[in-house]
């Protein structure tokens, strides 16, 4: 029975007298120098200082906020009682030691509170950090972050912790690079978890995050300074945390983030300039294999008027170099497909992507391009960077950035060699999943079929048969007209690019009456499989969908009629203008 009332006594007593008992025992045990019982004692410690936290975590999390109030104010006290426990003269190393090991990730938690609990958790770390031994207050504070990854909306935290971290770094001696492998890689989850669960709320407290961040790239700097024989490892090191933070910036969604961000942005730039990067390199994928956060840092020069005077010179230059050199034009622009085709930047950030992309291709449609190189190593890369332009073009939500896509799409694939340009075209057709997208692509074909036409009558090229371009394009009509899975094409859901697809074959028909080529294009029996398996077929589709919607009065049916009217005058066409060629032969 006294057993019990010990314990419910004890239970009721308020946390910070209970902790004030417990720091007694454990400098009574450490004065004694018997371990177990300052083991135990320093248990006692950190169930205590645990217990508190977890009741100012249920007190957040609640809507009282005279609860939330109350906890702060048990926070503070028992920081107050840690911190003055550790301020004391009298205070025993091995006390000190024993906290160092239970205390950082609970003193953290606490000081995410209200009032002067940030301060007091702010100078307890700091203790630690500057009376015990680096290395391992390296571990502890890593192991720390790790779990304070656990607790959802917990970077108040884990900022106290980095900030300590970055202290931590500065003290150590030896075996820098050692060191710092072993704490980045939690840094950076740390900043990842952040960057996905943020929201609107928590905004603030991610900024401060990565301001915290930026100091952990101080304190390498301040090794690379240090050290002398393997500086350029360090610098190496410090130059690819620092795209890691550029790229986990860039991949905020809240627009308050990256505009508070700026500043830890350039900073970070100093970090990549100090560690020998270059716009040359970071755009070529030179400097480095990481290619998505490389991109990231030349991106934030597009956005930002302080990221570019910071540039000067030296962006202008490398842009320069790369747009006169063939093989660096093509590293750059396919290194763009990771920022472009990665579900994790928010939209701005492609958006300034593609204005990068524009600006490596040039203001003007590069129409030739010296055949002899060899461009078969860019085709596979190539057709990714397309496919990541097309998901912008298709998925932007504003009608500019959709608009630039597009042009951007069109440069990309006007300056592939025109032996190539067809068979990337065909590809993109085959892999399109939208009419809208398809069509467009068809309308690119056209422009191409012109091209390569107006190319052969003034080379006064002969051939027999199809030539390649025509032969080309009538593969892709034939994809649409006559799908490979069978069937006749999907109407009226793919009206657009049936259209696109007869207006191709239409336009090749009108060059194949016109000049010194007239009537030498198509042999008699590809003209009558051109009517009667590919248009004949759809004559009684269109006009018996139109027949059936003509009798209806609703919004849908005009939809349908509206879309299968340029379907129906182009297809007619296309008809009789097979026709006449087939009495013609």
């Amino acid at each position: 029975m006294a057993a019990g009332d010990a314990s419910a006594t004890s239970s009721a007593t308020p946390y910070p007298d209970r902790l004030r008992e417990a720091l007694d025992v454990l400098s009574q045990a450490c004065e004694s120098g018997v371990s177990d019982a300052s083991e135990a004692a320093s248990f006692t410690v950190y169930e205590i200082v645990d217990a508190a936290a977890a009741m100012s975590a249920e007190a957040d999390d609640g809507r009282d906020d005279g609860d939330a109030t109350a906890a702060a104010r048990v926070s503070e006290e028992m920081l107050r009682e840690v911190h003055e426990f550790l301020s004391r003269p009298s205070s025993n190393q091995m006390a000190i030691d024993a906290l160092s090991l239970v205390l950082p990730k609970h003193v953290a938690k606490l000081g995410a509170q209200m009032g002067a609990c940030w301060d007091l958790a702010a100078a307890i770390l700091k203790f630690f950090v500057m009376n015990c031994s680096p290395r391992d207050m390296l571990s502890i504070l890593c192991e720390a972050l790790d779990a304070a990854m656990d607790v959802p909306n917990d970077s108040s935290s884990s900022v106290l912790l980095l900030n300590a971290l970055a202290k931590v770094l500065t003290l150590i001696q030896r075996r820098h690079i050692e060191q710092v492998k072993v704490a980045l890689p939690v840094v950076l989850k740390v900043m990842c978890t952040t960057v996905q669960e943020c929201d609107e709320e928590h905004g603030n407290a991610a900024v401060d995050l990565f301001n915290a961040a930026h100091e952990i790239g101080n304190a390498i700097q301040e090794m690379c300074k240090a050290v002398v024989n393997k500086n350029k490892d360090l610098c190496a090191i410090l130059g690819l945390y620092s795209l890691q933070n550029i790229a986990l910036v860039s991949q905020s969604r809240q627009q308050d983030i990256l505009s508070a961000c700026g500043s830890v942005v350039l900073q970070h730039f100093r970090f990549l300039k100090s560690s020998g990067f270059t716009y040359l390199g970071l755009l070529t994928g030179s400097d480095a294999t990481a290619a998505t956060d490389k991109l990231s840092k030349v991106l934030w020069t597009f956005m930002y008027d302080a990221m570019s005077k910071y540039a000067g010179e030296e962006l202008e230059l490398a842009l320069k170099e790369v747009q006169g050199n063939y093989m660096k034009k093509w590293e750059a622009i396919n290194m763009l497909k990771c920022v472009l085709s990665s579900v994790s930047y928010p939209w701005i950030i492609k958006s300034h992507g593609i204005n990068l992309l524009l600006s490596l291709t040039g203001e003007n449609h590069v129409q030739e391009i010296n055949n002899h190189v060899d461009f078969t190593f860019y085709v596979p890369r190539t057709f990714a960077t397309l496919k990541a332009i097309e998901s912008v073009m298709m998925g932007a939500p504003e009608a500019l950035m959709r608009k630039k896509a597009l042009a951007a799409l069109k440069k990309v694939i006007s300056m592939v060699p025109s032996s190539q340009r067809f068979n990337i075209l065909q590809a993109l057709l085959s892999n399109s999943m939208s009419p809208s997208l398809t069509a467009i692509l068809l309308d690119l074909v056209r422009d191409e079929v012109l091209r390569e036409s107006r190319q052969a009558e003034n080379d006064c090229a002969e051939s027999d048969g199809l030539p390649p371009w025509a032969s080309h394009a009538l593969e892709l009509v034939e994809l649409i007209l006559r799908p490979p899975q069978g069937g006749p094409p999907c109407l009226p859901d793919h009206s657009e690019q049936v259209v696109s697809a007869l207006n191709l074959l239409r336009f090749i028909l009108i060059i194949d009456s016109r000049g010194p080529r007239s009537g030498k294009l198509f042999q008699k029996e590809t003209l009558q499989k051109v009517h009667s398996e590919w248009l004949i077929p759809l004559r009684p589709i269109v006009s018996g969908i139109q027949s059936e919607n003509e009798r209806g009065d609703s919004e849908l049916a005009n939809q349908i009629l509206c879309s299968l009217n340029p379907v129906q005058l182009v297809l007619y066409r296309c008809i009789e203008l097979v026709e006449e060629k087939i009495k013609g032969c």
